[in-house]
């Protein structure tokens, strides 16, 4: 988790760079839809409207009343938001760059959408290329929720064995940059945060679940 010393556009909060271990689990292929947020809550916050556009202006608090209606609806497989380190080690898919595809920003053209490439809006998912695990849109499009407190000196203490982040806090962490985001706000290793009841057009997440169950 985080970043050498040495990478561009490196913030304080990206060190000391170390390695963890992530028990397994699956994840979303892309962020969730606003057919899908649709199909669970029977309405459509976002403000970019389109079936396959990613859902955002989605609070952390509201991602939470999602996940309790779908747990409800398909019980079993104890659906989630990623942890921090999650999200990193599926974006990353073993790679060490500051994007899963490179290093430079036309890297990042060719697997995300950001503000040098966006036109200011969301794009519908799965259309850029993919990481070597199959998972779309790690990069940009929209912010994706994490499950827990943004804690900018965690990495100091953090666990070496799936790590879950502060205990408490103002702020939940947001991981990957947005349609909006400078190139460099949308590497691997950058971390965000804001206040969970925020509703924002730049944010929005996918899920994870630990379950075997069919």
């Amino acid at each position: 988790m985080g970043s050498p010393s040495d990478e561009s556009g490196r913030d304080g909060d990206e060190g000391p760079q170390h390695q963890v271990t992530i028990s397994s689990f699956q994840m979303m292929t892309t962020e969730v839809t606003q057919a899908q947020w649709e199909a669970v809550m029977g309405s459509n916050p976002a403000k970019f409207k389109g079936s396959n556009l990613p859902v955002e202006q989605v609070s952390w608090n509201d991602v939470q009343d999602f996940l309790k209606k779908l747990n409800q609806s398909d019980p079993g497989k104890g659906y989630r938001l990623p942890t921090e380190a999650e999200w990193e080690y599926a974006c990353r898919a073993g790679t060490t760059t500051r994007y899963y595809s490179g290093k430079s920003e036309s890297d990042l053209a060719s697997v995300g959408w950001y503000n040098g490439n966006s036109g200011k809006k969301t794009h519908p998912v799965g259309q850029k290329k993919e990481n070597a695990w199959g998972l779309y849109d790690m990069h940009g499009n929209v912010n994706e929720w994490c499950k827990e407190w943004y804690d900018g000196d965690y990495y100091d203490s953090s666990p070496t064995t799936d790590p879950q982040g502060a205990s408490s806090g103002p702020y939940r962490v947001l991981r990957g940059g947005s349609w909006g985001s400078y190139a460099r706000g949308c590497r691997s290793a950058l971390r965000n945060g804001t206040i969970p009841d925020n509703r924002d057009y730049v944010n929005g997440f996918r899920v994870v679940f630990v379950s075997s169950s069919p």
